[in-house]
Order: C-alpha cells, then structure tokens, then sequence
C-alpha cells in the first residue's frame, strides 16, 4: 500500500520562491497602502523580494514539502 501524498499549503505557495541552494524568498510586507507616511529610501528599498532568515526558511520548507 502507498503512502499518501503530503499537501502543499496554498497560502506558501503563493507566497514565498526558493533559491537554488535553498533559501527561501518573500515579498516585503507593509507596502500595499498608506505609504504617504514612508519616505522614499523606505519604498524603494522594499521593492522586490528579501531573503528569509533560516529559523524562517525551516518553517517554510515544512509547508512546501516538495520545494
């Protein structure tokens, strides 16, 4: 008998991108209103995606088990 399949969390996978050697990527929070009260350094700095930290990343892979 086959073991079942394991479930992707659909909220991961819409979130986060991995790296080829493994670490995960986001988007930065905080940028989708209210962005008057920010200075420009502040929103150009958080366009694009950051890198996670690795207690992140462990958290991360366990939502994604085929990532």
């Amino acid at each position: 008998m086959e073991m079942s399949k394991l479930k992707t969390k659909s909220g991961a996978k819409k979130r986060f991108r991995f790296t080829a050697s493994g670490k995960a990527k986001a988007g930065v929070a905080g940028k989708r209103h209210r962005l008057i009260s920010h200075n420009g350094k502040y929103i150009r700095q958080n366009r694009g995606t950051q890198v996670m930290s690795p207690a992140d990343t462990i958290k991360i892979k366990s939502y994604m088990p085929y990532a």
